[in-house]
């Protein structure tokens, strides 16, 4: 009964969660990382407000999130209306939209951690970095950034568990359309919805390990720093 269930199952959904948890990881990690050293090594005028204000995805509701990325995105919004008239290109119904949804739920993790792991870099290593004539890209790039590294790693394998998650904002900009932008989430709503229960617990288990293994390999990462 087991093989038949694995052979019957469309495993579109959990191909494209990686591949979308993969592309919002990667942005979150090119935002997270800036944002995060901006906040730990700058004085960046308004930081009281900025910061709580880049936190929002993690304790607002993701349909509000959702909607948010609608009004700004969405074909009457300002920057989805602009897509559209420049490059005929919407995110609204693809898989793109999820990856946007997913990488905005994920941000704070990468950020926090990013944060915190500029912050408990030494810094007279970067001064003895300095007086060797190295440029401040150089340094960061060289000892900075090679020293935050595990801790700016294990918040991105967290960003990669809460994008492999996200189910409410990424069903209102992209919708739940089998194999084009049904995520492994969304295929587990619509299962159960339509009473497949053998289905939805095997979706289950099969999110539950990918989610684990992330979190195991993140809390090795933390506990080596």
């Amino acid at each position: 009964m087991l093989d038949t269930l694995l052979a019957e199952t469309n495993w579109f959904p959990l191909l494209l969660s990686l591949k979308v948890a993969a592309v919002a990881t990667l942005l979150a990690m090119v935002a997270g990382v800036t944002l995060g050293w901006l906040f730990a090594r700058t004085r960046l005028p308004g930081r009281s407000v900025l910061e709580p204000f880049f936190m929002l995805p993690l304790v607002l509701p993701p349909t509000v999130m959702g909607y948010g990325i609608l009004l700004l995105a969405g074909r009457r919004g300002p920057l989805g209306a602009w897509l559209r008239e420049t490059f005929d290109y919407t995110i609204i119904f693809s898989w793109h939209g999820a990856v946007v949804a997913s990488a905005i739920a994920a941000l704070p993790l990468v950020m926090k951690s990013a944060g915190a792991a500029f912050a408990g870099v030494d810094r007279t290593i970067e001064a003895a970095a300095s007086t060797l004539r190295q440029s401040r890209l150089s340094v960061f790039l060289r000892v900075t950034l090679p020293m935050a590294w595990p801790g700016i790693l294990a918040g991105s394998l967290l960003a990669f568990a809460r994008a492999m998650g996200e189910f409410g904002a990424s069903l209102m900009v992209a919708g739940s359309i089998p194999q084009q932008t049904q995520t492994l989430s969304m295929a587990i709503y619509d299962t159960v919805q339509a009473g497949e229960d053998d289905r939805a617990l095997l979706l289950v288990i099969v999110t539950a390990l990918v989610s684990m293994t992330v979190l195991m390999l993140s809390n090795r990462l933390f506990a080596f720093r």
